[in-house]
């Protein structure tokens, strides 16, 4: 079972936690954290993309001119694909990019990234962070002190002075156990986890055995 130092949100150590080892011991496995990072980002995908073709475009219902005998090409109507304001051929259409993948693969993709968070040494427990309003300014000091550059803050719920005061933040996203998604993880450099939320994102798995 792996032991992670706790720290204030002055970055002064006040004391350890211990991780266990079937959430955040896990060996990463590219294929599988691939696969599952291409889902979620498929499934953010809106798909509402759309081309008119022959069916939906206006007019082209008679023939502009004769088969023969005007020294013009033959023309059947002013909508073919060839004819400026035409429809289009083989253009997007509405889809769904969404794909399934397994319930225990997504939970064993997320364990993936959180044990690479901690194999890497991007971990850091913090055991919390108390603002007294919710001022920007206020959890930039914080964010100073901890040397967060692109990082992911998981607090066990998300309070107004909290939210506030991180939404303008660039390099900061906050969120909680419940939405954690192995996209967030691997895209921020760093994972900070307050102490209060580690036992919420370890029960994700322990308690339903995944």
């Amino acid at each position: 079972m792996a032991t992670i130092k706790v720290y204030d949100q002055e970055k002064q150590e006040v004391g350890s936690v211990e991780l266990a080892p079937e959430v955040f011991e896990v060996e990463a496995r590219p294929e599988i954290l691939n696969l599952v990072v291409r889902a979620q980002l498929a499934a953010k995908r809106a798909g509402t993309h759309s081309a008119k073709t022959r069916a939906y475009v206006s007019g082209g219902g008679v023939k502009p001119w004769k088969q023969k005998g005007t020294g013009r090409a033959r023309a059947g109507s002013n909508r073919s694909p060839v004819w400026r304001g035409g429809a289009i051929i083989f253009g997007p259409q509405p889809r769904d990019y969404s794909f399934k993948v397994n319930r225990k693969v997504r939970a064993l993709a997320l364990r993936m990234a959180l044990s690479s968070r901690v194999a890497a040494n991007d971990c850091l427990v913090v055991k919390e962070i108390s603002l007294p309003d919710g001022k920007t300014k206020n959890f930039a000091k914080v964010a100073k002190a901890l040397g967060l550059t692109k990082a992911l803050v998981v607090a066990p719920e998300l309070t107004e002075n909290l939210d506030r005061s991180s939404r303008n933040l660039p390099n900061v996203t906050l969120t909680t156990p419940e939405r954690l998604s192995v996209y967030e993880i691997l895209k921020n450099k760093q994972l900070v986890l307050l102490q209060d939320a580690i036992a919420p994102v370890q029960a994700r798995f322990v308690a339903k055995g995944e």
